[in-house]
């Protein structure tokens, strides 16, 4: 009995599946967190595309998904799908990410020997107008982290100490901040330790150089920290001890934009893009850019030549006297 309500569960969770679809599924999972070591935050939306997936083709077919239906599904259905989650308000990108992961479950089972699931491959993914990321000025990005901007706070100095120098890290050394908060306390770049040993996305690890104002910042914040904190620990705390939410950090930034006149674009994530394209303004190789930053493909780092290109442009317009 409690063996087939769990079975009923796991058939709920996943959009009213039989079981072994359901069963196909979790394997799916599995191999993407084992071999791809995807990121739980990816695994979470490939498990929501797929439940929403199954739940679409229960109400679409009038029964139970099963790995039948997927084998006869045509492509047809799959644009009726689309249809259905950007009549739910799901744009453009949301739509290619979920018809990509649907593409790698097809791709599963078929190397499974569980059905071969063309009509993935035969729809197009919806496309999606690429913007280009938004970098802050020079001028600017070096007001966002530099503590002094911070006059007139309210916080504990620590406080204003730590956020600084995270957002150092940020633009000094281009990282996420997913990367910078998960720093343990005994990397911390101190002392003359000009590398850092991060990891990024899908559990990849690289080194960064990191700057000499960057390694000030952190001392800094160090030294003003009241808590003792554990070498296995997070270099980054938040007021009251724990752990530090990227929340915060967010919301910090989003108080220097009133108080310094930036734009909304002004967040801490714009500090890497502020850390690749001004490094390519300067002369910078794109493909030591692509390392430093941890993009899997060149292509990727690539639209900062846009940025760039944009930029000259705008300032050739603005400055010579037969552009106008």
């Amino acid at each position: 009995m409690a063996r087939a309500s769990q079975a009923n569960s796991c058939a709920l969770a996943f959009g009213g599946a039989a079981a072994p679809l359901v069963e196909a599924a979790r394997d799916w999972l599995a191999e993407l967190a084992g071999e791809r070591r995807v990121s739980p935050h990816t695994l979470d939306a490939y498990r929501r595309d797929l439940t929403q997936f199954f739940d679409f083709l229960r109400t679409h077919f009038g029964a139970s998904p099963q790995l039948a239906t997927l084998r006869d599904i045509k492509p047809a259905d799959l644009r009726s799908f689309l249809a259905s989650r950007r009549g739910a308000g799901a744009g453009s990108r949301s739509l290619m990410r979920q018809l990509s992961g649907l593409r790698s479950f097809a791709k599963h089972l078929e190397r499974q020997g569980l059905g071969n699931v063309a009509a993935f491959s035969a729809l197009r993914s919806p496309k999606v107008a690429r913007s280009l990321p938004k970098a802050l000025p020079a001028r600017a990005a070096r007001a966002v982290v530099d503590v002094e901007s911070r006059a007139g706070d309210s916080r504990p100095d620590w406080i204003l100490a730590r956020d600084a120098a995270v957002l150092s890290l940020l633009y000094g050394a281009g990282l996420r901040i997913s990367e910078a908060l998960s720093i343990k306390r005994q990397d911390a770049p101190l002392d003359g330790v000009d590398t850092l040993t991060v990891i990024g996305k899908g559990r990849k690890t690289r080194s960064v150089p990191v700057i000499a104002p960057a390694q000030r910042a952190v001392a800094t914040y160090l030294e003003l920290c009241p808590y003792t904190l554990p070498a296995d620990g997070p270099l980054f705390i938040g007021a009251k001890g724990g752990p530090l939410s990227a929340r915060v950090i967010q919301l910090a930034v989003a108080e220097l934009r009133g108080a310094l006149g930036l734009p909304q674009t002004a967040t801490p994530h714009a500090l890497r893009h502020s850390f690749a394209t001004h490094l390519l303004g300067k002369g910078g190789d794109l493909r030591t850019i692509q390392e430093l930053l941890g993009h899997a493909s060149l292509s990727t780092t690539q639209i900062y030549t846009a940025i760039d290109s944009t930029r000259l442009l705008e300032a050739y317009r603005g400055a010579h006297p037969r552009a106008r």
